[in-house]
């Protein structure tokens, strides 16, 4: 996932502030961060996020903000993003209003213990998991799903009874402005807070020594994360992206599989982390999955006033296009469809590339845009080779009738999570936790594994005193105690 959360940015003024002003407004927002961070962690103190009552109270209270405030939210993806109001119906508000509803029904089940059955040395004794509040967390939001990227984490910091610092990106201005309008409206003040800014205010909460860090981002920005979180041993969550491959085998259902690669790759014009970053299609259907998948757009598009996706800024507009003019000049792309690009209105064709350069740019880097390469294979065999050549993906997809197929890449493909004939889906199930692996990203969120990411399992095991079995192991150790010690242990 492409962010620029977290790095420092110089913003453009109309009017350049003196460096002792500069100098004190720094300051004064370091001020303000710690004195938020010290606040919500004098509400910790007191306990009151630990009772089942607040969560659930809270779980509730996030329903009711996305619910209530869907218009609103609608408009902001809107301005932000050009974002249809289907799309931003289905991906950031009703999977958080799905998410918090279905903590709330379970959270207190979540946090019973779980008792374990004692090995025989352990005994007379008992033991159990104590699932325990880190204490005071921080998310730190993406800009493309601003409130289910933000919000979604915070169901499983609230579960979990942590208090929390709330950073959506600063990229998505109209979204963060919204979310931190409603959440103090709606959420506990004293153990919810909200904090805009750009990079360097995300780098100032981490340098507080939370108690754990989620991010949402870029891998080059989530090792900055990593870094800044070290110093204080701050355990983190990173949900990162990379490219995520799909493998069209030959005995696909190629008219499926067309469209909905087609309708994945479109969705936020391709801004998704788990959108299909490239596909690997068997040589003998590559022309049709090809065509099928140009013709799935055109028929997608058909109704919008416009031929291309209004990209989120000029620095992400100008490394998409970027990419189609290497591909263009490389020599070996051929472009099926699309290949567009309007300056003026931040606009990109939807466009499928057929057989980019492996080492060009827009097979190395993570695209995050409206174009879809799709490169040829002869087997099986080479598609497998080509994934497990590249980082780990966060998600990878496959289209195949076959079971033995679909056994073979499970087997084979490393990755954060895999869905077989189908794309994206794998994001909005509470049944399944979802993270990536290696570069991809670190931990896992969603239904009830949000909930243990910000929980600490703390291992508890209690002892009767009376009768005191240990008395005959007490030294000076006898021969006796010797071969019992050889029984027990």
């Amino acid at each position: 996932m492409t962010t620029e959360s977290v790095a420092p940015k110089v913003q453009e003024t109309a009017q350049t502030e003196s460096p002792e002003a500069a100098s004190n407004s720094d300051a004064l927002k370091a001020a303000d961060v710690a004195a938020t961070v010290a606040r919500l962690r004098k509400t910790f103190a007191t306990g009151r996020t630990r009772s089942v009552e607040w969560r659930r109270q809270q779980l509730l209270q996030l329903e009711r903000l996305m619910e209530e405030n869907s218009d609103a939210i609608t408009k902001a993806l809107a301005e932000d993003l050009d974002r249809n109001p289907i799309e931003a119906y289905i991906a950031d508000i009703a999977v958080t209003v799905r998410e918090a509803k279905y903590a709330a029904k379970h959270v207190r089940r979540w946090m019973r213990r779980k008792y374990l059955l004692l090995e025989a040395p352990q005994l007379p004794g008992r033991g159990w998991v104590e699932y325990e509040p880190y204490g005071t967390v921080l998310i730190i939001g993406a800009w493309n799903y601003p409130f289910y990227l933000t919000l979604g984490p915070a169901v499983g910091a609230i579960a979990a009874g942590n208090t929390m610092v709330l950073k959506p990106s600063e990229i998505a201005a109209a979204s963060s402005r919204l979310i931190a309008e409603l959440v103090p409206r709606y959420l506990d003040n004293d153990a919810i807070a909200v904090v805009e800014g750009d990079g360097a205010v995300s780098q100032e909460l981490i340098a507080q020594g939370m108690d754990r860090v989620m991010f949402t981002g870029g891998t080059e920005i989530g090792r900055k994360v990593y870094e800044g979180a070290a110093p204080h041993l701050t355990p983190v969550t990173l949900e990162l992206g990379g490219k995520s491959p799909v493998i069209v085998a030959a005995d696909a259902d190629v008219d499926v599989a067309a469209k909905r690669i087609a309708w994945i790759k479109l969705l936020n014009a391709g801004q998704t982390c788990v959108a299909p970053d490239y596909v690997l299609a068997d040589a003998t259907i590559r022309d049709e999955l090809v065509s099928k998948i140009g013709a799935a757009i055109t028929k997608f598009r058909a109704q919008e006033d416009q031929a291309g996706f209004r990209i989120v800024n000029q620095r992400q507009f100008d490394r998409l296009s970027g990419y189609l003019t290497d591909a263009k000049a490389d020599g070996k792309s051929t472009i099926a469809a699309g290949g567009r690009c309007d300056a003026s209105s931040l606009r990109i064709e939807p466009t499928v590339v057929v057989d980019p350069d492996p080492a060009g740019p827009l097979m190395t880097n993570e695209i995050f845009g409206p174009i879809l390469p799709v490169l040829t294979v002869k087997s099986l065999d080479e598609a497998i080779k080509f994934v497990n050549s590249r980082p780990k993906p966060l998600s990878a997809y496959l289209f195949t009738k076959s079971r033995d197929i679909r056994e073979r890449v499970i087997k084979e493909v490393p990755a954060g999570g895999m869905l077989v004939n189908h794309l994206a889906f794998q994001v909005s199930t509470v049944k399944l936790p979802f993270g990536g692996v290696g570069a991809s990203g670190m931990g896992a969120y969603h239904g009830k594994w949000g909930f243990q990411e910000f929980s600490h399992r703390k291992s508890v095991l209690t002892k009767p005193t009376r009768p005191d079995l240990s008395s005959i192991l007490y030294p000076p150790y006898t021969e006796r105690a010797f071969k019992l010690a050889r029984k027990l242990f």
